[in-house]
């Protein structure tokens, strides 16, 4: 079970690669912005399994004494199970209106939430997911672009994607040493999730994540040794990029 779920992780992964671009801000990202191409071959690789933790972990359906491992069970879920709330932020009505009877709970290979994101993604994807946010759990190809979207964006102009954190093309300002964010996997989580995970010391959220990395690290022939010290693989010290925000689950 183990290896048939990691393979049929890895072949939507090819495929989407293979046929299916994502735009962002005018640009196709597989190329211009260098998804899964940027650096040498175990830098790519690299990526990509940074890129699978956070898929892994966030559609996993594992547990601690599931055959194989919790590591092994990804891509089990494709949207928010019993979401607390639609996700509608009348802050940005003018922009992101919400739709009437739509839901804007988290879906998709890394989820998304809030009607601002589904706006967004929604317009970097020529979809129309402010009306339809189901689009995103109903077409797996649609859920990756989406992720592949979240990735390559950053939530504010001045910060890094998490694509740019962890291939080195951020370079952290005197501010981001003090308060301890450093390129790697951590810096990833940080720009995703901020202090949902980050700045909370080693706690069971954030290590699930890195897990999840280090698990496809070793499943790509890269290796877990490659995942780097605990401040790189880490954000447990990190301040997050955005506290007090709705970045946590965005």
């Amino acid at each position: 079970m183990e290896k048939q779920n990691a393979v049929v992780l890895l072949l939507l992964f090819v495929l989407l690669l293979a046929d299916a671009t994502t735009t962002v801000n005018g640009e196709d990202s597989n190329t211009k912005k260098g998804f899964g191409t940027t650096g040498n071959k175990t830098m790519q690789m690299m990526e990509i399994a940074a890129f699978l933790g956070h898929v892994g972990s966030k559609t996993s359906c594992g547990y601690g004494v599931a055959t194989g491992g919790p590591t092994a069970w990804g891509l089990c879920y494709n949207h928010e199970m019993s979401p607390s709330q639609t996700y509608c932020d009348d802050y940005y009505k003018l922009t992101y209106p919400c739709t009437p009877g739509a839901e804007y709970y988290g879906r998709g290979a890394i989820p998304i939430y809030w009607n601002y994101n589904y706006g967004a993604a929604g317009e970097a994807l020529k979809v129309n997911l402010l009306d339809h946010p189901e689009y995103i759990e109903q077409n797996a190809t649609l859920a990756f672009q989406a992720a592949i979207w979240k990735w390559m964006t950053p939530v504010k102009k001045a910060q890094p994607s998490a694509h740019d954190a962890f291939v080195g093309n951020w370079k952290p300002t005197k501010n981001d040493t003090i308060e301890h964010r450093v390129p790697g996997f951590g810096a990833t989580m940080n720009i995703l999730y901020g202090e949902g995970v980050c700045g909370q010391g080693d706690v069971d959220s954030m290590n699930n994540i890195a897990s999840h990395f280090l698990y496809y690290l070793d499943l790509l022939g890269v290796g877990r040794g490659k995942g780097g010290t605990h401040d790189v693989l880490t954000c447990a010290e990190q301040r997050p990029f955005n506290p007090n925000t709705k970045i946590a689950s965005s």
